[in-house]
């Protein structure tokens, strides 16, 4: 199977340069590119932009550019139609790949071990649609969430039993971490799995891990630097 990487981060954001901003005097973007340079199951690296720092950044560690239009640079812009763009690229060159890797610029937390994990458990299931690194948190549990409606705090959900106001006594609760994700690229077309990201398929399959930071705010670079500081991404 044709193995692709896609690392995918805009120009402007909330907090500028989040994308590049270093962290051990490497940008937070390299991160990412180099777990994946190291896997040795990805055929071929690219890189969608529309800065030029961001571009440059990984075509020196062998990236192909792909300038993403301003269209798809909004803060408004889907992750699904960069994608998208991505991919229709990779076509009218003959070069559609199997398996898309696509990983999240203001992400350094990426193992190259969860890449190749990934990869190989969407490989030897063909029922998969993605697999995805998911982090357990019953802390924020859906069932805990609130919603203001006339100035008042309610439920997201009509609950027909009792719900217990102990975590540990609700069903575990996964959210999916911003860092990479492992997608067939034939469902990103068909865009037919269960939203927000609908782009994944149906049968997404969890891959467990115990932390990942995504970076938006001057906070986000400590923590990453911390865990980074007693990890290594390169295994």
């Amino acid at each position: 199977m044709k193995v692709a990487a896609v690392l995918t981060g805009k120009h402007n954001s909330t907090f500028k340069g989040k994308n590049y901003v270093k962290i051990n005097n490497l940008p937070v973007c390299l991160y990412p590119a180099m777990s994946a340079l190291k896997c040795k199951l990805i055929q071929s690296f690219y890189v969608s932009s529309d800065s030029k720092i961001i571009l440059n950044l990984l075509s020196k560690k062998g990236f192909t550019k792909i300038t993403r239009p301003k269209k798809l640079s909004k803060p408004q812009s889907l992750h699904m139609d960069v994608i998208i763009h991505f991919l229709d690229f990779l076509k009218k060159q003959k070069k559609m790949p199997e398996i898309v890797v696509v990983l999240l610029a203001n992400s350094p937390i990426v193992k190259t071990s969860w890449i190749r994990k990934c990869i190989q458990k969407i490989k030897k299931n063909k029922k998969l649609t993605a697999v995805v690194p998911v982090i357990k948190n019953n802390d924020n549990h859906p069932f805990r969430a609130k919603k203001i409606k006339n100035k008042i705090l309610v439920p997201f959900f009509n609950f027909k039993n009792k719900v217990s106001s102990n975590r540990q006594d609700l069903q575990s609760s996964y959210f999916l971490a911003h860092n990479f994700w492992v997608i067939r690229s034939k469902e990103i077309y068909l865009n037919r799995g269960f939203p927000p990201w609908s782009f994944m398929g149906k049968n997404v399959s969890p891959f467990i891990i115990d932390s990942s930071i995504d970076i938006h705010k001057k906070e986000d670079i400590k923590k990453c630097e911390y865990w980074l500081n007693k990890n290594s991404v390169l295994d």
